[in-house]
Order: structure tokens, then C-alpha cells, then sequence
């Protein structure tokens, strides 16, 4: 039986979360502005976010397995945070003095798998340390911190700009120094948030030490782990088939609204796609702050969701955030002050909330414990997938059915997330009522 944990544990544990989502935050909200800077044409862009999900592809189910099958002097998770955080750390100082384009692709590569080294255990660390009932309450509060995080993180070009008068114009081939100084700030943060957690939250050996230690060396080897990777691939829970679809037409719609919001902004509401000009350049800034409102009601909406899912259940909370999303996204269409896209943010950030929280804390009761992190990092493959989807048509669509416009895949983006809104409802929920009860 698992100890329940207090309020500041579970934040504690958690707070890492914040220094990860520097980093994602930084990266969805400025690497399109840096590959236009350097020569990038808005067709051309999906295949250069590739990169991403395709290493989260690989990385989070092989971390995931490996940290199931480690113990040492750190644990079992906290090594991979902190190697994690020191690898992106040092990709988040040097990503802004990309000389090239090629460079700033291959430093996305390494850049966001160092990002998921950190991130697929903390995910477990959650399923590991705590119990059915605190689960959602645990997840919640990495919501939270993902809010937070992002929302200082994607402002920080804009405050950069307009308090301390940092410049935000590029010339070609050189970054604006307002987001060279935001991608050191986040590079500081990073490390020292998931220090915090490494320093303050203890895990607990397994049950029986030597027996644990016994397995491993029985079936140690690369053929081995990939071998049982793919057969609990292949033997997933049936709730974890089922929110799979569920995230692919999320996660589709999420991708689009990373690469593409500052295309749309700045050539369909400020009238520019010239990332050499001042009135892009504003523009830019403007979806730091779209960013930034999205995760700041994210976090505020929280710990609201599972007071929700206690009156009513977690998939309806998840299907109404999911379609509130999906209307802010498509609402780009027809916006056309900046201002008002505020408000359509707000229906995105109550998706991207329910998305950080909702299909773990159903997920994880049906997995079972001894898996937990291979599980965790089996199901991210259902967050790239759709993603590596995403940057192989949206250019070519685009292009070809969508007037090359980039606002019309928002518009895309917007109905995708409204059919996983639809398709949730159909989602096994197998953990008993009580499981959403908040808990402190």
C-alpha cells in the first residue's frame, strides 16, 4: 500500500515541470520565428519540426524502460531528470546562435531529446509514488506547473522587448537578442527547477532489492529491452488503445497550432510574412504573449479539473475542454484583432490542461505497476505519432488545398481537437469514482 503523500510533496516532486516547460515553451513559441529568420519558407517548416516528436519517439519509451530497471544512489527516476536537464540546458544557450538553418534544425534534434529525457519520468515518478485516489491530484499540479512555466517563458521576448528595451529585430540570418537573452534565462531555470526536485523528493527501493536487482541482470541487453518494448506495444490495455485515438486528433491539432500561430499571426492579422521587418517582428512577440495567456489560464484552471471530474467524471471534463479548444483554435479564421485572440486562448488553455492531466490520470489505473515508466513511455507514442503525421502533410496541405495560407491549418487544427473531444467519451475509465477525489 502506498503512503499518501502530503500537498508539498506532491508539489515538490512536481516542480520540476516548471524548468521542463521553459524549455518546450521557449522551443514552440520561438523555433518557427528562428528557422524564418534563417531562410525557412512557410511550406517548408513542418518537415523541419520533425525533429521533435521523432526523437520523443525514441527516447521516451527506451528512458521509460530503463528507469523501471534502474536503482542507485539517486533513485530510480531522478538520474534521468538530471542528466535530462543538463543536456537541454546547454541545447537552450546554444539554439539561438544557430549560424544556419541546418544548424538550428539539428540543434531542435538535440534540444527535444533532451526534453524528453527529463519529462517521461516524471510522468512515472507520479504512478510510482502515489496512490490511485492522488493521482489525478498529482497530475494536476505538473499541470500547473507546466502552466506556469510556459507562461513566463513564452512572454519573455516580449518583456525582454518592452521593459527592458531589448532589441527584437532580426536581420538576416541573426537571431533578435531578445530571444537570445529568453533562451538563457530558460536554460537557468530549467536546471535549477528539476534540481529542486532531484534534492527534495525521495522515491522508495523496490520491495525486494536483490531479487529487483537479479531480474535486470537476467534480461539486460538492447535485443531484450527492444524486444519487450514492443510486445507491451502489442499487449496494451484496452484504455490505452482507446485514449490513443483520443490523443492522435489532440495531438494533431496541438502540433498545427505550434507551427503555424505565428505564420497565421503575423501574415493574417499584421499583415506581414517579411521576418525581417518590425511589424513581424511585433507580431512574434504577440504569440509569445498567446502562448503565455493559454498556459497562464492552463495553470489557473488546474486544480479546478479535478473537482470537476469528482462531480461529473474525467472523460466529460476532458471532452468539454477538448472542444473549447478546438473552437479557440478555430477562431483564428475570422479574428482579426490580435487583442480578441486573448479570448480564443482561453478555450486552448482549458484543452491543453485537461491534455497534461486527464488521459494520465485515466491511464494510469489500468497499467500495471511494475511497467509503469515503459507504459508511460509507450504512450507518448501516440503524442509523436501524430505530431511526425503532422509535419509530413500540413506543409503539402498547406500548399496544396490551403491557399498556403497558415491560419487555414489553425482552422485545421481546430476541428481535429473537436473530434477527439467527441472520440473520448468512448474512452474505458476503469478506476473506481472515488479515484478522482482531490486530495491534499
Amino acid at each position: 500500500m502506498k503512503p499518501r503523500l502530503s500537498f508539498w510533496q506532491i508539489w515538490n516532486m512536481s516542480f520540476g515541470f516548471l524548468g521542463i516547460q521553459f524549455g518546450f515553451a521557449l522551443q514552440n513559441a520561438n523555433v518557427s520565428r528562428i528557422f524564418e529568420t534563417l531562410g525557412a519558407d512557410v511550406a517548408s517548416i513542418p518537415i523541419l519540426w520533425i525533429a521533435a516528436p521523432t526523437t520523443g519517439l525514441i527516447v521516451q519509451p527506451i528512458i521509460g524502460y530503463m528507469s523501471d530497471r534502474t536503482w542507485g544512489k539517486l533513485g530510480r527516476r531522478r538520474p534521468y531528470f538530471l542528466t535530462g536537464a543538463i543536456l537541454a540546458s546547454s541545447a537552450l544557450l546554444f539554439m539561438p546562435h544557430s549560424p544556419v538553418l541546418w544548424v538550428a534544425a539539428g540543434m531542435l534534434w538535440i534540444m527535444d531529446a533532451s526534453i524528453n529525457i527529463s519529462m517521461e519520468p516524471f510522468r512515472a515518478l507520479v504512478a510510482d509514488l502515489l496512490p490511485s485516489e492522488q493521482r489525478t491530484m498529482g497530475f494536476a499540479v505538473q499541470s500547473f506547473f507546466i502552466g506556469i512555466g510556459a507562461v513566463v517563458a513564452s512572454a519573455l521576448p516580449y518583456i525582454f522587448k518592452n521593459v527592458f528595451g531589448i532589441s527584437n529585430t532580426a536581420t538576416p540570418g541573426l537571431i533578435p537578442d531578445s530571444v537570445v537573452y529568453s533562451f538563457a534565462v530558460g536554460a537557468v531555470a530549467y536546471i535549477s527547477a528539476v534540481g529542486w526536485t532531484v534534492v527534495r523528493t525521495k522515491e522508495y527501493p523496490p520491495d525486494d532489492l536483490a531479487s529487483f536487482r537479479r531480474e535486470n541482470e537476467q534480461t539486460k541487453g538492447m535485443f531484450h529491452g527492444t524486444r519487450e518494448i514492443f510486445a507491451n506495444l502489442k499487449h496494451m490495455p484496452k484504455t490505452m488503445v482507446q485514449l490513443a485515438v483520443v490523443q492522435f486528433f489532440s495531438w494533431f491539432a496541438l502540433f498545427a497550432m505550434w507551427i503555424y500561430t505565428t505564420g497565421a499571426v503575423t501574415s493574417h492579422i499584421f499583415g506581414t510574412s517579411d521576418p525581417t521587418s518590425e511589424l513581424y517582428n511585433r507580431g512574434a512577440d504577440w504569440v509569445g504573449v498567446l502562448f503565455s495567456a493559454y498556459n497562464g489560464f492552463a495553470a489557473v484552471v488546474a486544480f479546478l479539473l479535478p473537482i470537476l471530474a469528482k462531480r461529473t467524471s474525467r472523460k466529460t471534463v476532458h471532452m468539454i475542454s477538448l472542444v473549447a479548444g478546438g473552437i479557440g483554435l478555430a477562431s483564428f479564421y475570422v479574428v482579426k484583432d490580435p487583442n480578441v485572440l486573448l479570448v480564443s486562448m482561453l478555450g486552448v488553455g482549458l484543452a491543453w490542461a485537461s491534455i497534461l492531466s486527464m488521459p494520465y490520470a485515466i491511464l494510469a489505473g489500468s497499467l500495471p505497476a511494475t511497467k509503469m515508466g515503459v507504459y508511460m513511455g509507450i504512450f507518448n507514442f501516440f503524442i509523436v505519432i501524430p505530431q511526425i503525421f503532422a509535419a509530413g502533410i500540413l506543409g503539402f496541405c498547406v500548399k496544396t488545398f490551403l491557399h498556403g495560407e497558415a491560419v487555414n491549418a489553425l482552422l485545421l487544427g481546430g476541428v481535429s481537437m473537436i473530434l477527439a473531444g467527441i472520440l473520448v467519451m468512448q474512452v474505458k475509465d476503469v478506476d473506481d469514482k472515488h479515484d478522482v477525489a482531490i486530495q491534499s
